[in-house]
């Protein structure tokens, strides 16, 4: 089975839309990252884990909670999501197929180093909003498709 361990905050603010959205409220960017890869799960079918970053805050236990079925951690205090992403790769890259969605490099070495592919915050943008335009497409040609099933249409046309 895919999986994909998504570094959340270094996603977010490489993406110029989420990027100015955070800059006014960051739970709404963290909420509309979260819709947005849960409709990409969906078409893809694959596992999820999304980190975000909770190491600066003074008490913080983490968490780890569903959002739909991706898996979201918020990492505990002193603990990194760089951190926490280089430690589950290490145990999931031997069971799973894992790529892991960040730019920052030294994570993306130590995601090779094993076994998971890596793919760039950018890169992975290209993919989501190519995933989304296929997505349109297939629910225009359904619509498309919908209205032409009227196979009786014509002769109720000469009934009336």
């Amino acid at each position: 089975e895919p999986y994909l361990i998504i570094d959340g905050y270094n996603v977010i603010f490489a993406w110029d839309e989420l990027k100015g959205l955070a800059a006014v409220n960051l739970d709404s960017a963290r909420e509309a990252f979260l819709d947005i890869l849960g409709n990409y799960q969906g078409y893809k079918k694959m596992g999820m884990v999304v980190v975000f970053d909770g190491y600066k805050v003074a008490g913080n236990p983490g968490s780890k909670v569903d959002y739909g079925d991706i898996k979201v951690v918020y990492t505990k205090e002193a603990e990194t999501a760089d951190r926490f992403i280089e430690k589950t790769i290490y145990e999931m890259g031997r069971k799973y197929d894992v790529a892991v969605v960040t730019s920052d490099r030294p994570v993306q070495m130590a995601a090779l180093g094993d076994g998971a592919r890596r793919m760039s915050a950018r890169e992975f943008y290209t993919e989501v909003t190519g995933v989304s335009q296929e997505i349109r497409a297939k629910l225009a040609a359904q619509k498309g498709r919908a209205e032409k099933n009227r196979p009786f249409e014509e002769k109720l046309k000469t009934w009336r």
